[in-house]
């Protein structure tokens, strides 16, 4: 009601769920149109009918109606009292026993009916903001179609459902939970938690997440996560986090919301006392209500939350918010983040007596436990060459540089080449045939075997479709320096770096290099963002302001390693997040500034007895529902944005 944070009507409204809140709006408002009828009805029998109705059918109409009416905020006030608490709702609830006292029937009616509309709209409409969230995390059936022996039984999605079960899902349902696909094709909505316009077509082996549409094929999957561990679930708790976090304007707030009411109550004794007015006493009671104050930045938070949840960008803490709306500086990693990440085999250099299976059998199995994409490249080409690798005896993986193995009783490392140096192997016969061929823009990974280099293999990545498109916009919202690291050599990373725009750029960089770049600019006075997958960069994320995971969706690390989090890879989503952010600040202020003026103007033309009791009434709300329509706004930010590429 009246005087309670927006955060904790949300709170309250969420725990009765939508059946229970929309049932209290429905008794409000007819509660609000009955008392109103009865009011209404005393003051056109008094004006139009004087002479014929009797005076004391007028009377009890006006009492009654505003009894109806005043009742719900007196007894709210009483509740607030047995808590321990002073809202605002006792501020009204002194207006209308004032006016109750004094015998202004009618004027107590009109006053707490004009509250009782707007605590409902206030109430709808901020719970319509979160709606757009409770629609993200509801999508989850509740019953699942197991599969046993061939036969289907439907059971509790979320009590009888077990990791390895195996379910089928028909055309038009949601996925229970989180699996891999066993039998097959279908294409997937991922909306619900990617923001991703386009279905993603699936197949065997391929993954699908609870609360996803399937659209097209009959599958059956293999469960893989359930409940709050699927990737939805983590979407939940993410966004029940960043709801209840506050901004430090928040806390300020709920810090001295509890010296607002004294404070008011000492005016109005001072209007009473020089005046004898009652009418301007309840007036400044009515116009001291600040729910449009108290609203200003959670109405406009919820509302943000809401826009960023739907596009599949998770915000772990609100403020974050104010961090993103004043950052200068982002830096992207390469791999992963600027380019596709999924490598490809573009050169094959052998050295002199050996022959390219042997070179692709020794890096293939030395990669044999790497899930980096060079490795997944190399073992894609060895699978369409019939190359079988082996599973070796020993292995290890060093950070930034390299892994080595141990298979046959033979040591060998794939890796850098300055790696290699330091391991004490000589390169320079190798390093010598990159002038024979054209290594503009491929990465190079050597191989070695028993302390000699048997060749060298040339990866190529393809440049994201809107990585150019991404770093465009972050320059047209005053982002001073937009900066990559990657641990690529020089030439890939600078040719990288002119297909997207980006001039300023850190290559062969080790993770903790990386994080001491990012350190550095932080050191020269600018908030700065981190761009990467999650995992690899999980040091350079950490040590900037915010860092933001791409990619994020099935995967725990991702989620856990940065304070925001993109579902998909559309780099669009981080300008788009900024901008956000701004315009969240600035409707914050515009909100704050309302509430404000509206208070302090309320205040002065109540005391000199400009502003009546039921013109007061009208203000609050006028005031309280800008507040509410003004944040709303922001709920529909980023409609327009789309995956440009079918997947």
């Amino acid at each position: 009601m009246l005087g309670e944070s927006a955060t904790e009507i949300l709170d309250r409204e969420r725990r009765r769920g939508p059946a229970g809140h929309g049932h209290g709006d429905v008794v409000t408002i007819g509660v609000a149109v009955f008392g109103g009828i009865l009011i209404l009805n005393s003051y056109l029998a008094e004006k139009l009918f004087s002479r014929t109705v009797d005076p004391f059918a007028v009377l009890l109409s006006a009492l009654l109606g505003s009894l109806i009416l005043a009742l719900p905020i007196l007894w709210s006030a009483i509740k607030d009292l047995v808590r321990g608490k002073i809202y605002m709702n006792e501020l009204v609830a002194l207006a209308l026993l004032a006016a109750f006292a004094n015998g202004e029937y009618r004027t107590a009616g009109a006053v707490a009916f004009f509250m009782l509309v707007t605590i409902t709209l206030e109430r709808r409409t901020a719970i319509g903001a979160e709606a757009a969230i409770e629609a993200v995390v509801r999508l989850t059936p509740r019953q699942a179609r197991r599969v046993v022996e061939g036969r289907e039984e439907s059971v509790d999605a979320f009590d009888e459902l077990s990791l390895g079960d195996l379910c089928r899902v028909r055309p038009g349902e949601n996925f229970p939970a989180d699996g891999r696909i066993v039998s097959g094709t279908t294409a997937v909505n991922q909306a619900s938690i990617t923001g991703e316009s386009l279905p993603v077509d699936k197949t065997a082996e391929d993954e699908v997440y609870a609360g996803t549409q399937n659209l097209t094929g009959l599958v059956d999957f293999r469960v893989t996560r359930i409940g709050t561990d699927t990737t939805l679930g983590k979407v939940r708790s993410l966004i029940a986090d960043a709801e209840q976090s506050r901004l430090p304007i928040m806390r300020m707030i709920d810090r001295y919301v509890g010296y607002y009411t004294p404070t008011v109550l000492m005016i109005a004794a001072l209007v009473w006392f020089f005046t004898r007015d009652i009418n301007r006493v309840i007036a400044v009671l009515v116009m001291s209500c600040p729910c449009a104050l108290v609203l200003a930045t959670p109405s406009a938070v919820i509302a943000a939350i809401a826009a960023s949840s739907r596009l599949g960008i998770l915000i772990k803490d609100v403020s974050l918010l104010e961090i993103a709306a004043r950052i200068r500086a982002v830096v992207f990693d390469k791999t992963g983040t600027l380019t596709e990440g999924n490598l490809e085999v573009a050169r094959l250099q052998p050295a002199e007596g050996v022959d390219l299976a042997e070179l692709l059998l020794v890096a293939t199995t030395t990669e044999y436990h790497s899930n980096h994409p060079a490795a997944e490249a190399m073992k894609r080409l060895a699978r369409e060459a019939g190359i079988q690798w082996q599973d070796p005896e020993e292995y290890s993986e060093v950070a930034g540089k390299g892994v080595r193995a141990t298979f046959g009783g033979r040591r060998c490392l794939v890796g850098r080449e300055s790696w290699l140096r330091e391991e004490g192997l000589d390169t320079s016969s190798m390093a010598a045939t990159f002038g024979e061929q054209d290594t503009t823009g491929i990465s190079i990974v050597f191989v070695a075997r028993e302390g000699r280099v048997l060749g060298w293999i040339g990866l190529r990545d393809a440049v994201r479709a809107v990585s150019a498109e991404a770093v465009r916009q972050l320059r047209e919202l005053g982002v001073r320096q937009c900066c990559m690291v990657t641990g690529d050599n020089e030439a890939v990373a600078r040719e990288v770096g002119a297909k997207i725009g980006v001039t300023e750029i850190r290559a062969g960089c080790l993770p903790e290099e990386k994080a001491a770049y990012v350190q550095a600019l932080r050191e020269s006075g600018i908030l700065v963002a981190v761009v990467g997958d999650g995992v690899n960069d999980a040091p350079a994320l950490a040590a900037g302001d915010i860092g933001i995971a791409m990619g994020a969706i099935g995967s725990d690390v991702a989620v856990q390693s940065a304070s925001v989090a993109l579902m998909n890879n559309d780099l669009r989503r981080i300008p788009f997040f900024i901008g956000l952010a701004r315009r969240a600040r600035l409707l914050m202020n515009q909100n704050l500034a309302m509430g404000l003026a509206f208070i302090i103007l309320g205040l002065y033309f109540s005391t000199i007895g400009i502003v009546t009791p039921v013109v007061a009434a009208i203000l609050h709300s006028t005031s309280s529902l800008f507040v509410i329509f003004n944040s709303a706004r922001l709920v529909r930010s980023g409609e327009g944005l789309q995956v440009p590429e079918a997947r």
